[in-house]
């Protein structure tokens, strides 16, 4: 049992003392219960261990430690600083003991699953046990912890009123109730505890000072209610009537008869005031008095006057005096403010020369002092200067030893003190630990059901769309159930979605970069396409997300300056993410395009000045801009204006070109990630005039036909049974395909597929788009080759590339599946097929040319 005497120090307001209590631990409970004595039967109180913290200060003193619980501080004191150290480590321990029988971790059940799933994807969990002691185990202190020590005496206090808790009244009469009734050897079986006659037999012998303490005391630890009040009263009753002092009586007497005196002086001292007052308000009173009957003496006169002229010599007369009087005011005002500026002069001047005194006073003392202290010290030194030296120099010695001997006891409490703390943290980090482990497996399980759930539904939409293709062969009431089933499905409210705090349910209504998730097609089984598409990418992206995106993520957060390498390429193929991908793209058009400085706002002053023939085109194409998009479905748009600087900017920059359509596709989507204008026309330059070959985007886009024979070649030789398929049934791609290659996929695929491809794209050039085509035409080879009608062929390839789900097995595809492929090949094939398709070009204009002549001959 972890028990024993602890001294507890109690504050209220000004009073601070030291009581002794025995401390007994629950272990049920993790508290700490103090009693008077250990012999009681209710505590006094508890303390709350299970969120508490403990701290040793050594400024405190020795053995004191403290318990700080959420609601107050408990300060306690050992008998010794190993009582101390044994009394702070047991209570960690139980306290550790305590929290793991209580854990609030998951049931066993879902750390299993838990636990299963990530195994599943080769996580492995190892159990961390540090084995390192931060703190030796402390000896048992016998002789103050422990049963035996409840045998011992309790520790000795100043005054046996001081022990006893005043706060707790009731429970200190239970406990002296019980402690007397079980001692046999004091009282009889048929005792009155509560006999008055045996109190007055045993009185208190308590002088002033003791029940002055007492008072104090109870002013510190009672409440002030009614419960206390009545109590105090009673003790002090009881001491004056049991404690035969001599002449109680009298001394209350006289005490009654000087507070009378008292009061009395205070009553004189007030009418004396008062009589003062009243004495002033006469004598105004009488020259108010004299005023009225000067007054009344000339009106009299004025009314006496027997005539007129009379009556105004006196009016003339009173005139006059006024006219004295004012001038005799206004003379007495002017003296009284010239008096009042002498006397500020001579207030300041008395204050400069008091201060003055006062620093002449401090100068003369200081003198004094340093005159005294070199008198001395010549005295001392004229005595016995050897003998003084060496008395000083034994004392700074004895008083440097003490330093250093204070200096150790604090480097050892202190030592110790950071053992405690440590201990105190290892464990805060072993649970801390634990504790991410169990949420990262829990969000991990979170993950999955979100998928698993994106997966049910896009099952659930593909048999809507399944019933929907037998809706005419169904009866009435089955085709409206599974027109309104679809309807619901494709019902989007994004209100409802932002209410709730928690949605299993993923898809978002745009992405990162303003696309929509479930573009608006007008075609309802379009719509159903492009949600299902829409689960199944998020379905991925969560299966994946701990798996590939995460460390992927953490090998770009970890680069540094970039280099051309190998590695760099494979991690641009795998993608950039969204947060990186912004710089990486700007440093690989900064390394083949270098931007001259000023050359963008010269060609958009030129384009303000100048209309360019291509002017009303780009108008024309400005609203047909991914209108999937956010940033580009409105008119009102933030990025269409920066678009049209764009595309006019690259008008005035490449004549030969001039502008041509899909290229505002390309300037669109350098201006969704680079978000800058300028960036966004030098990435455009850098695609047109790096990337892509030469007149690929020229009038006759001989160089873009080139292509698509290239691809056929590659088409039959990659995959020959799809290739024959086509054949057999005359579909050609070029109808489909053309497109891919001019616009590099957008509008195509979807937004993340799409930017993954770009990313690759801008790093590599155009034989990314070769093998995004091919890659495309692989994923989808067997739902192709199970269709045999040409009609149901191009309808089916016209929106193939939105039943593309999973990007990282397309990219997959593309740069593994379709290997060897080699740019030399790839050039060469370009400089067979551009010389057939330019032979043939000349026969066309060969033909064109006489048929012309022919319709002029004709028509002369």
């Amino acid at each position: 049992k972890l028990c024993g005497y602890l001294s507890k120090l109690g504050i209220k307001g000004p009073i601070k003392t030291w009581k002794s209590r025995w401390f007994f631990y629950n272990e049920n409970k993790c508290c700490l219960l103090y009693f008077r004595t250990a012999q009681d039967v209710n505590p006094l109180g508890s303390i709350d261990l299970s969120s508490a913290s403990f701290d040793c200060k050594m400024e405190n003193g020795e053995g004191v430690f403290e318990i700080r619980t959420p609601s107050r501080a408990f300060t306690l004191k050992a008998i010794s600083k190993q009582a101390m150290m044994y009394w702070l480590q047991q209570l960690q321990m139980r306290r550790w003991e305590f929290c793991n029988t209580q854990s609030r971790f998951p049931s066993s059940g879902i750390l299993s699953c838990s636990f299963a799933f990530l195994s599943y994807f080769g996580f492995t969990f190892v159990d961390v046990v540090d084995n390192e002691d931060f703190l030796p185990l402390v000896k048992t202190p016998t002789e103050a912890v422990g049963l035996k020590a409840a045998s011992l005496p309790a520790p000795q206090t100043s005054t046996a009123l001081q022990n006893i808790s005043l706060k707790h009244p009731w429970t200190e009469i239970q406990n002296t109730v019980h402690n007397i009734c079980g001692s046999k050897q004091l009282w009889g079986n048929n005792a009155n505890v509560f006999s008055f006659d045996e109190f007055q037999e045993h009185p208190e012998n308590v002088d002033e000072e003791q029940e002055a303490e007492v008072e104090a005391g109870c002013a510190g630890d009672c409440e002030l209610n009614g419960k206390t009040g009545p109590r105090l009263n009673w003790i002090r009753k009881a001491r004056w009537m049991n404690s035969g002092f001599p002449g109680s009586e009298e001394l209350l007497r006289e005490k009654n008869s000087v507070d009378k005196v008292i009061v009395l002086q205070q009553q004189i001292l007030t009418l004396t005031e008062e009589v003062k007052s009243q004495k002033e308000l006469v004598k105004l009173l009488h020259k108010a008095l004299e005023a009225a009957q000067q007054e009344k003496r000339v009106s009299s006169m004025y009314l006496t006057a027997p005539e007129d002229k009379d009556r105004l010599e006196l009016v003339r007369h009173k005139v006059r005096q006024i006219a004295d009087l004012t001038s005799r005011l206004k003379a007495l005002e002017q003296e009284k403010k010239e008096l009042e500026q002498i006397l500020t002069l001579r207030d300041s001047h008395i204050q400069e020369l008091k201060e003055h005194v006062q620093l002449l006073m401090e100068k003369n003392h200081a003198k004094q002092e340093v005159i005294m202290t070199l008198t001395e010290q010549i005295a001392r030194e004229l005595s016995d200067p050897l003998q003084e030296a060496n008395t000083i120099t034994v004392e700074t010695l004895y008083k440097q030893q003490e330093e250093i001997e204070h200096l150790k006891d604090d480097i050892d409490a202190y030592k110790t003190q950071n053992q405690f703390l440590n201990s105190e943290i290892h464990q805060v980090t072993r649970l801390w630990t634990s504790v991410a482990e169990n949420e990262k497996a829990l969000l991990m399980k979170c993950a999955c059901l979100q998928a698993r759930n994106c997966q049910l539904e896009s099952k659930y939409l593909t048999v809507l769309r399944k019933l929907q293709e037998a809706v005419p062969g169904l009866p009435n009431s089955h085709a409206e159930l599974v027109k309104k089933l679809i309807q619901e499905a494709l019902q989007w409210d994004v209100k409802e979605e932002a209410e709730e705090t928690f949605n299993l349910n993923p898809v978002n209504e745009y992405d990162e970069y303003g696309f929509m998730t479930v573009p608006d097609h007008e075609i309802e089984d379009w719509k159903l396409l492009a949600k299902i598409q829409a689960l199944e990418i998020k379905s991925n992206k969560l299966w994946s997300h701990e798996i590939v995106e995460k460390p992927l993520r953490d090998r770009w957060n970890s680069i540094g300056k970039l280099n051309p390498s190998a590695e760099l390429k494979s991690l641009i193929r795998s993608g950039i993410p969204v947060e990186h991908r912004q710089w990486v793209w700007r440093w690989m058009v900064s390394q083949h395009c270098s931007p001259v400085p000023g050359h963008y706002h010269r060609l958009l002053e030129q384009s303000s000045s100048t209309e360019h023939p291509a002017c009303r085109q780009i108008e024309l194409d400005l609203p047909r801009t991914l209108t999937s998009n956010k940033h580009f479905s409105s008119p009102t748009s933030q990025l269409i204006p920066k678009l049209r600087r764009v595309l006019l900017a690259f008008s005035w920059h490449n004549l030969a070109i001039g502008y041509c359509q899909g290229l505002n596709r390309l300037a669109a989507v350098a201006l969704l990630v680079l978000e800058d204008e300028e960036s966004a026309f030098w990435c455009l330059v850098y695609i047109v005039e790096n990337l892509m070959p030469a007149d690929y985007y020229s009038d006759t886009l001989i160089t873009s036909q080139v292509d698509q024979r290239v691809f056929k070649d590659f088409l039959s030789e990659k995959l020959p049974r799809l290739k024959a398929h086509l054949e057999q049934y005359r579909i050609d791609v070029s109808l489909i395909t053309f497109n891919w290659f001019l616009v590099a996929f957008v509008d195509s695929l979807v937004s993340d597929i799409l930017l993954q491809v770009w990313d690759a794209f801008l790093y590599e050039g155009i034989k990314v788009i070769f093998r995004y085509a091919l890659a495309i035409f692989k994923y989808n080879e067997e739902e192709i080759l199970r269709i045999h009608d040409s009609v149901e062929i191009y309808q089916y390839l016209r929106f193939f590339t939105r039943m593309i789900t999973d990007g990282r097995k397309l990219m997959h595809i593309a740069f593994n599946d379709l290997n060897p492929f080699p740019m030399k090949l790839l050039r060469n094939r370009r400089s067979m097929h551009r010389e057939e398709l330019e032979a043939e070009l000349c026969e066309l204009e060969q033909i064109k040319a006489a048929y012309m002549k022919e319709r002029a001959e004709q028509g002369l």
